[in-house]
């Protein structure tokens, strides 16, 4: 079965023409007992995260557990009611002295700047900025529907440049170290046909992040680090098909695709692939591989989806699925 065109960032469970047998893990938990249990500098008690699309979704769940671990949380949505319950939930882990809820629209670089203002007049600094906001609605096609490209691309694109902008020339200047996690998509790598204007703009956040990554790399005395976070499956607002849905089997919830994603930045990672009950990350690697294929095969773009080609994409992935079997 060819993949079904999808508007946010879980294209991995509509997969392949060729679905390989995986059961995933079920759910994921760090190895270590805690997350706190060694002392990382970055995400350590008492330092600060700010979180962006905080009240839904991953940022809430990145809200609830930065919060275990005791740091301190800055929280922004547009969405000002979810936003106070998440601040809320947040208070009653670490206390209401060690929160901050501010209703930003990302889109707009005043609210981003006053956010930035009331974060670092409140604590003076920021050790995990998550910036992670970014809505899935439906674009029309290429040549269509220029309106919701821009209502997609303000908040996907923009939202994350606001936010890295505003915050980014404070957090090189303090004295220590910071991480940037900006959260991509999936569909902004291998561009599943369906949705242009959602896979356009995630593809601009992947290539924004990788130019953050290696500027802050040369700094002569680089302390903060960029990461690019694209998860796998995940039941959220944005992918479920009604509120208070039931979690699918083959999606993780929120909380483990966020454990996932501390996990792999604590170790340092930059591209954090996440995967998911249905897809195993070798699954991710060899859709990836052969869309950059595309290029130097000469294929026609997208040619995974092309009628012509779906017999070699079920080779491809049935040898590449084979050869890591067989090292399980």
């Amino acid at each position: 079965m060819l993949e079904r065109p999808a508007i946010s960032n879980h294209t991995s469970r509509n997969g392949s023409p060729l679905r390989p047998p995986y059961s995933g893990t079920g759910s994921f938990k760090p190895n270590s007992a805690s997350l706190g249990d060694d002392v990382h500098p970055i995400i350590n008690e008492g330092r600060v995260a700010v979180i962006t699309g905080a009240a839904s979704g991953i940022g809430h769940a990145a809200a609830l557990e930065l919060a275990k671990l005791k740091l301190k949380i800055a929280i922004a949505d547009i969405d000002e009611r979810k936003l106070e319950q998440v601040g809320k939930q947040v208070a009653a882990i670490v206390g209401e002295a060690n929160v901050l809820v501010v209703p930003t629209d990302v889109s707009k670089i005043d609210q981003v700047v006053s956010f930035k203002d009331k974060v670092y007049e409140q604590w003076g600094e920021v050790a995990v900025l998550m910036n992670n906001a970014g809505i899935g609605l439906k674009g029309g096609s290429s040549w269509e529907g220029l309106n919701a490209w821009k209502t997609i691309f303000d908040v996907n694109l923009f939202g994350i440049l606001n936010v890295q902008q505003t915050f980014v020339p404070s957090m090189i200047h303090q004295e220590n170290q910071g991480m940037i996690i900006n959260t991509g998509s999936k569909q902004g790598i291998t561009n599943p046909p369906g949705n242009p204007a959602y896979n356009a703009s995630k593809a601009a956040v992947k290539s924004l992040t990788e130019s953050l990554a290696h500027e802050l790399r040369q700094r002569p005395d680089p302390n903060v680090t960029a990461h690019l976070f694209i998860p796998g499956w995940t039941h959220t607002g944005m992918t479920s098909t009604s509120s208070g849905s039931a979690k699918p089997p083959g999606a993780w919830s929120a909380e483990e695709t966020v454990l996932y994603m501390l996990d792999k930045v604590r170790a340092g990672d930059f591209y954090i692939l996440v995967p998911d009950n249905e897809t195993r990350k070798e699954l991710d690697e060899l859709r990836i591989m052969w869309s950059a294929g595309d290029i130097v095969e000469r294929r026609p773009a997208l040619s995974r989806w092309e009628r012509g080609y779906k017999a070699l994409f079920e080779e491809y992935v049935r040898d590449g699925m084979a050869g890591v079997q067989g090292r399980d």
